[in-house]
């Protein structure tokens, strides 16, 4: 077993580099001190962090999960502004006593995320830490249409998400417990699956303010409603609950709607449209926008919080 320490960094990163997908945006990629890139439209940029031991356990995840999970949060970002990315800086701190397999195949993870959306790795940065580390900035553009932000909801708003939720919640539940009720919940955790470009539909569609959720229904909505100074009602009933997350729940004996509100880790759409006829096909109606502020949950404040990255 070779470990990232038995190798100078320029050897490693000859091994890693290669394995990166490319983007047709790119005029200079990585290998100098700095990429260059043409744009369409407004340049979109975005940053997120995965640490070791918060956000993922090697034990749980293989280098090509943690590669795969970093790309796709990061490509929803842009995708919620209504944009198109098309390229990702990525920066990797780690422990020297890492083995070279994870992290070849944490660059194998970021290539299945990013080839299906034409999407490259353009540079970034290895470093010596106590514990794993990525760091990635995305990149994107509008191609001419305008940023969809959280701050332009109205009242009479619809609110809808892209796509059921609480899988991923149920895959984390399902690891810490050491089962396995439902493995396509264990496999939306590891490798999140969001249908990127639902973003730039809704964006299309007139929607009027949008986010990822990334932290839980109840804790993104509430962003929204704080940033638009309105109410996020949503209504129970209406959720689309994933239906491992049901399964898992009931193995477990524990609340789906309530991993579908505060899970998290999801990434699909949360957005506000003028009216229900423009909520593109596909999309579930869960709440409407009212006058006031907060999110309520059938008129009550909501049973769970969602994610604190401080807590």
């Amino acid at each position: 077993m070779t470990h990232v320490s038995d190798m100078s960094e320029d050897d490693l990163i000859a091994l890693f580099a290669p394995r990166l997908p490319d983007t047709d945006a790119e005029i200079l990629g990585s290998g100098d001190d700095a990429a260059v890139l043409s744009v369409d439209g407004d340049l979109v940029v975005s940053a997120d962090m995965l640490v070791e031991g918060r956000h993922f356990r090697r034990e749980w995840s293989s280098g090509a999960d943690v590669g795969f999970r970093a790309a796709v949060q990061n490509l929803a970002d842009i995708d919620a502004m209504g944009a198109v990315p098309t390229a990702l800086e990525v920066c990797l701190a780690m422990p020297g006593d890492t083995d070279v397999e994870w992290v070849l195949g944490f660059a194998d993870g970021l290539r299945e995320a990013c080839e299906p959306y034409g999407v490259g790795v353009v540079g970034g940065d290895l470093s010596g830490a106590r514990e794993i580390v990525v760091s990635v900035t995305a990149l994107g553009e509008t191609h001419g249409t305008s940023p969809v932000t959280r701050a332009d909801a109205v009242v009479g708003d619809v609110v809808a998400v892209s796509g059921p939720l609480g899988a991923a919640r149920a895959g984390l539940a399902q690891l810490e417990a050491g089962t396995r009720y439902a493995q396509d919940a264990i496999d939306l955790f590891l490798r999140p699956r969001p249908r990127i470009g639902a973003g730039l539909e809704a964006a299309l569609h007139g929607a009027s303010a949008m986010m990822d959720l990334s932290d839980g229904l109840a804790r993104d909505g509430a962003r929204i409603a704080r940033a638009s100074q309105v109410r996020v009602a949503l209504d129970s009933t209406l959720i689309p609950v994933h239906d491992a997350a049901t399964f898992t729940a009931q193995a477990m004996g524990a609340d789906a709607l309530a991993w579908a509100l505060g899970g998290g880790e999801d990434h699909h759409m949360l957005a506000c449209f003028p009216r229900e006829s423009a909520v593109p096909d596909g999309w579930s109606i869960v709440g409407v926008v009212e006058d006031g502020h907060g999110l309520t949950v059938d008129g009550a404040a909501p049973p769970v919080a969602g994610w604190d990255h401080f807590a």
